[in-house]
């Protein structure tokens, strides 16, 4: 259980104006202490029934179980004690789970002024924040000095004038291209500098007098290959030797992201990963190096379940002779779903609530037929699922898809004038 005064944090949601709003959770329902997620969806779901008609009733809705995150956080400390996780709050900037994280100790990566805003909103001290945007507005940089947000990174020459200009005290990590080629999203097409460029960028921070502190690397958003940690802390070893031949004294170890949520079972797990992170960096680096990580997903992946409702059902004509459907929700692309295009993500779809029948966790032995899921905007881009088979929908059903936290609502617009699914929390798995 997680205590009484880590939960005195927000509910968080948009009005009907669009407006984003929080409150306490002693004046909203939206925290239902250590209810299952099932039964959180269910009372939902229930008390929808118990209002028919009621304005809005039928949105779509996210259930957030902070225990899963403390849990995750609980998993970071015994499989990788040495390294300090800073949560990487652009992967869900959602304030219970920063607020909890603020709490558990974490630090935090920040990549804009209005992220840096909301951790230091928290009472984060800014020794706890590395400002991971290897290239940075000038105003938020300005910003980040006022603030004493001193830790940040850089991968080329322009941005360390710009850093001389605007914050020359600031203590600076090179990031590094690694190899990020077995990732989902290859961070390396944006950010890094190649190693053959590195002695170029050291002797300028050195004309610049600016303080470089260590390396950073980042091997890709969702990675799936273990061993390509081992591969970029071999490479940080070899800036650390040759920026100590230079004069400098590094300090400090980025290891950056990747790291999988809990839903991930097989393949690269996280166990896996820490398996062959831990070793490396403590091989390869004495102890006085200070290691921080900036794991994002790992956190939030499998704490968010979002539920939404069918609005619409279309039937198809086809060439065979059973119908195929087109069904119509209530979040799409332009809201939780963007992480298809995003993230690549394939959500799943289960069936929660089908003709007034509760089914959560539970298999359907009903006919299945050949159908797509659509969001609810007028564009035809807004589709979440092409081809799959289900049993027959109809409008009022519901449905649900589990591990739905990174890289989700984060990303959702309004487009269309529909409203970013609200979060109700509960504390389950702690």
């Amino acid at each position: 259980m997680i205590s009484e005064a880590e939960n005195t944090i927000w509910e968080t949601g948009f009005d009907s104006s669009g407006v984003k709003y929080s409150l306490p959770i002693g004046q909203d329902p939206a925290f239902t202490d250590a209810l299952s997620v099932n039964n959180v969806i269910k009372q939902k779901l229930e008390s929808y029934s118990r209002s028919k008609w009621e304005t809005d009733q039928e949105d779509a809705f996210y259930v957030c179980d902070l225990g899963e995150v403390h849990n995750q956080h609980m998993k970071w400390k015994k499989y990788l004690p040495r390294i300090e996780p800073h949560y990487a709050i652009k992967s869900n900037p959602d304030p219970m789970v920063a607020k909890l994280l603020a709490t558990l100790g974490a630090g935090f990566d920040c990549a804009s002024k209005t992220e840096i805003q909301q951790v230091l909103g928290m009472g984060v001290e800014p020794n706890r924040i590395i400002y991971a945007n290897p290239c940075k507005q000038s105003s938020y940089l300005q910003y980040a000095s006022q603030q004493n947000v001193t830790l940040m990174t850089f991968d080329n020459e322009e941005e360390l004038h710009k850093i001389k200009k605007f914050y020359p005290h600031a203590e600076l990590v090179i990031r590094i291209l690694a190899d990020d080629a077995k990732s989902t999203s290859a961070l390396g097409l944006k950010f890094g500098a190649p190693l053959d460029t590195v002695d170029h960028l050291l002797h300028v921070a050195q004309q610049l007098s600016l303080n470089v502190i260590g390396v950073s690397f980042h091997v890709g958003s969702g990675c799936h290959d273990e061993h390509a940690f081992a591969d970029a802390v071999l490479r940080a070893r070899t800036v650390f030797d040759q920026a100590e031949n230079m004069g400098f004294r590094f300090t400090m170890l980025d290891v950056g992201g990747g790291f999988p949520g809990a839903d991930v079972k097989e393949g690269a797990t996280f166990e896996k990963m820490a398996a062959v992170l831990g070793p490396a960096v403590d091989e390869l680096f004495s102890s006085d190096v200070r290691v921080i990580a900036e794991p994002g997903r790992y956190y939030v992946s499998s704490a968010f379940t979002i539920c939404a409702h069918v609005i619409g059902r279309r039937t198809v004509k086809s060439n065979s002779d059973e119908p195929t459907y087109m069904y119509y929700l209530n979040d799409g692309i332009y809201g939780t779903f963007n992480c298809i295009i995003f993230d690549y993500k394939q959500p799943k779809a289960q069936i929660l609530l089908k003709n007034g029948k509760y089914l959560y966790g539970l298999k359907i032995n009903e006919p299945e037929y050949d159908c797509s899921l659509w969001g609810p905007t007028c564009d035809s881009i807004d589709c979440l699922t092409k081809s799959t088979r289900m049993p027959v929908l109809n409008q009022g059903d519901w449905l649900y898809w589990e591990n739905m936290g990174a890289y989700t609502s984060c990303s959702a617009s309004q487009f269309n004038g529909f409203k970013i699914a609200k979060v109700f929390y509960t504390n389950a798995s702690s």
